[in-house]
């Protein structure tokens, strides 16, 4: 008689125990064990702990394949979800195999998991033994429709990293007691549900009279003193500049600019690229909606900008529509105070657009999905490639879900607190997927394209490339180097999902080199996490002060000069209740996850071998490097940079 030795560990989440009866199966090349039950004196399974047991077979087995797990009623009790982390088997004559798993099993089912050494192994390629390693895999094939769900419980079948609800962060009891770089950064009752924190905000906020209040403010300096912030204009960053292309929209430009710097006309050769653009022109035909019984107004400004000597980047001119002529005036600053004061609060009203759809909702988090769905329905669970995106993975269906219902679905905050609604939202998406291209997703030739590669003062540019590239040179990317999984095969085989929904935008179709796989993991991995915290953590920072970041506009823009006021703008403005709903979700999307993991923090051991461990420690200390750098930056800056701050900076899309 053969015995095998067998370590279960149970999860430390709360909940994570189960008093189901767990049974396993020893699968060998020569072979496979008889079902045996996992069971020693007193209770098994609790949370945090390690059972050990024995398993008996009559023969050698060989080099384990894989092992599986079957979960099964206990007696009377009902059945009970169970987090396992990992199984160890330790054979008779010492071989130690190691089976992650790190997954909540739900329901009376049987799941197979591959040994965790990196394989090569193609999904096409699966043997008898179940190479997928997922959990009844054939439910998810690609084509399977999507089902309405409730957002605070995983849909059915759901896949290996969808969470249980008390592992989400919105959730966890842990997690509610810490829940209480956008596109321009420079120059109600559905949202208790989503942090503990929020309807304390919320009821503040009504017991003022704030929330419920339809008019405009009375005075700007209200805004700052009605809520429990400071406002503050934080960060240095532009992260949609790029140089005009033309050098200038039209001749009215560089008449109506010309007056705006002492030295040469603006469009003198000393000025070549030292003038950037702002374009809104993917809201034009936008529609709006109707908030608080007014309808709402969109408008496509343009913004020229210069960067003066000192290397500070000033707006000179700016074009409230696309189409210049006698009703769409160019302002200036030497225009009136409010004339220009007015125009700038309807750029800033487009970049909050075209920040929250395109930048943050459809660049990080939608794209973030497809890579997510992408590994968890086309990679075995023993692929080196699905070991290294998972941890990036972590909570991004799940938050992703609670927005569609509670957030930019029909009667969410977007219906509630923004121009676009919910109709506009979706013509917005619709215009930015169409304009999506791969080279945008990856930094560097995201910098290169929109010709702000060498732009000083540039913090965005700065921490992100050095952080793009530890994860291409000595980051997780580098695996590949190491393994060169995919290539050769010539085609994009591993990715068939991601294949069909990318390729129009520019992804490749094939992988023939390991230059290639890099860049593309490394594009995957740093949209994941560093720049998601780049468009998601400043946004509060940045909006707080309602002018700066306005999410609506009341009146149509002006059409001539002269005609600003104090009053007209702040009947412009959003009204207060307006300014409250969104300010209530800006601040909510800023608060740090109550069970955060910082990038490069890897608590599941996916990868058992030695090479992948050693380069995880190799990116582990670049990252700390990174930090000290960004410190000792920030400490000559009067207001520090810090959204790309590595130990501030989710491993994942998870808030």
């Amino acid at each position: 008689m053969i015995t095998y030795q067998i370590r279960v560990t149970t999860g430390e989440y709360e909940g994570a125990d189960t008093m189901d009866t767990i049974a396993i199966t020893l699968v060998g090349e020569q072979g496979e064990s008889p079902k045996s039950t996992l069971d020693q004196y007193g209770r098994d399974f609790t949370q945090g702990t390690v059972g050990k047991y024995e398993v008996h077979s009559e023969k050698n087995l060989g080099p384990l394949l894989l092992i599986r797990l079957h979960k099964e009623r206990y007696s009377i009790f009902p059945e009970s979800n169970w987090y396992c982390s990992c199984v160890e088997v330790t054979c008779p004559e010492g071989t130690v195999y190691r089976f992650p798993c790190y997954m909540w099993i739900q329901g009376y089912r049987t799941l197979e998991l591959r040994e965790g050494k990196g394989k090569m192994l193609l999904p096409q390629e699966s043997n008898d033994h179940g190479a997928r390693g997922s959990v009844e895999t054939g439910s998810w094939t690609l084509g399977r429709p999507f089902v309405s769900v409730d957002p605070v419980s995983p849909p059915p079948n759901c896949p290996p990293s969808l969470p249980c609800p008390r592992e989400s962060p919105c959730n966890n009891s842990a997690a509610a007691a810490r829940h209480s770089s956008g596109f321009l950064q420079r120059a109600d009752s559905s949202l208790g549900s989503i942090s503990p924190a929020t309807p304390c905000r919320q009821a503040e906020l009504i017991l003022k009279g704030l929330l419920t209040c339809k008019n405009s403010w009375n005075r700007l300096s209200d805004v700052q003193r009605a809520f429990w912030f400071n406002s503050t204009l934080v960060s240095s960053q532009y992260r949609a500049l790029r140089p005009p292309s033309p050098p200038l929209p039209s001749q009215s430009w560089r008449e109506n600019s010309g007056v705006l710097l002492p030295a040469p006309p603006l469009c003198s050769d000393q000025l070549k690229g030292n003038l950037f653009l702002i374009d809104c022109e993917i809201l034009e035909g936008v529609p709006a909606t109707e908030l608080n019984g007014h309808r709402q107004q969109i408008s496509a400004p343009l913004c020229l900008l210069y960067l003066n000597p000192k290397g500070e980047m000033i707006p000179i001119a700016i074009q409230l529509t696309q189409s210049p002529g006698p009703e769409s005036p160019i302002f200036v600053p030497s225009d009136s105070e409010w004339d220009w004061t007015l125009a700038k609060f309807w750029v800033r009203n487009g970049t909050f657009h075209i920040h929250e759809v395109l930048t943050h909702l459809l660049h990080t988090h939608l794209v973030v999905e497809v890579f997510t769905l992408a590994t968890l329905r086309q990679l075995p669970m023993c692929h080196p490639v699905y070991k290294l995106l998972l941890p990036h993975t972590r909570y991004t269906l799940h938050i992703n879900t609670l927005g569609r219902v509670r957030l930019f679905g029909p009667g969410g905050l977007i219906d509630q607190a923004t121009a676009t609604g919910y109709p506009g939202l979706s013509v917005l998406l619709a215009k930015g997927l169409s304009k999506l291209t791969y080279s945008s997703l990856c930094l560097p030739d995201d910098l290169q394209e929109r010709g702000v590669a060498t732009l000083p003062n540039y913090y965005y540019k700065d921490d992100g490339m050095k952080l793009w590239g530890a994860m291409e040179r000595q980051g997780p990317c580098s695996f590949s180097l190491r393994w060169g999984c995919w290539v050769g095969t010539g085609q994009f085989e591993a990715f068939p999902l991601l294949r069909a929904v990318c390729i129009r935008i520019g992804f490749p179709s094939s992988l023939e080199t390991v230059t290639q796989l890099i860049k593309l993991l490394t594009m995957m991995i740093y949209n994941c996490s560093v720049r998601h915290a780049s468009v998601n953590n400043g946004q509060f920072d940045f909006g707080a002060w309602m002018p700066n970041y306005p999410s609506s506009m009341r009146k149509t823009p002006p059409t001539t000069k002269g005609t600003a006021t104090l009053e007209n703008i702040l009947e412009t403005l959003p009204d207060v209740s307006t300014t409250c709903s969104t300010l209530l979700i800006l601040w909510l999307l800023s608060q740090e996850p109550g069970d955060r993991r910082p990038l490069g923090h890897y608590p599941d051991e996916h990868f058992t071998e030695d090479v992948p461990k050693t380069l995880i420690g190799a990116f582990q200390r670049r990252l700390a490097e990174i930090s000290k750098e960004i410190e000792e930056r920030n400490k000559s800056l009067p207001l520090p940079y810090t959204y790309l701050y590595p130990p501030e900076i989710e491993n994942s899309t998870a808030i």
